[in-house]
């Protein structure tokens, strides 16, 4: 009987290795240079990149920054993003085209989550 309980603490060591592993990859991420979010009015709705320069220093949540930005300055330039493959065939969030979001009371931004790679801005 006194055999078995190595064997059950190795097994279990074993099956939490991958889950462990998942946790620290995850904290080894580093944080993505362009943060994607859906801009959606009452015509349409688009994917657009923002990177840290353009949300601005603050703690706030970043939606709630890049909405104080749009506010501030009445519209803001920014990148469209759509999935496209590269060249290596991958699927990847990329950069289509800039457009301008002007401020609107009918507007509503919200994050975009995404499990494709996001491309930097052009």
């Amino acid at each position: 009987m006194t055999n078995t309980f190595p064997r059950r603490g190795v097994f279990l060591g074993l099956m939490l290795l991958p889950a462990a592993l998942a946790v620290r990859s995850v904290r080894a991420q580093a944080p993505a240079p362009v943060q994607l979010f859906k801009v959606v009015s009452p015509r349409d709705e688009v994917i657009v990149g923002v990177d840290a320069a353009q949300l601005g220093a603050g703690t706030g949540p970043a939606v709630e920054r890049l909405a104080a930005q749009l506010a501030a300055k009445g519209q803001l330039t920014l990148w469209q993003y759509a999935s496209h493959k590269d060249a290596g065939g991958a699927l990847v969030q990329a950069p289509l085209k800039q457009i301008v979001v002007f401020r609107n009371e009918l507007l509503r931004i919200e994050p975009y989550a995404t499990p494709l790679p996001i491309q930097p801005m052009k």
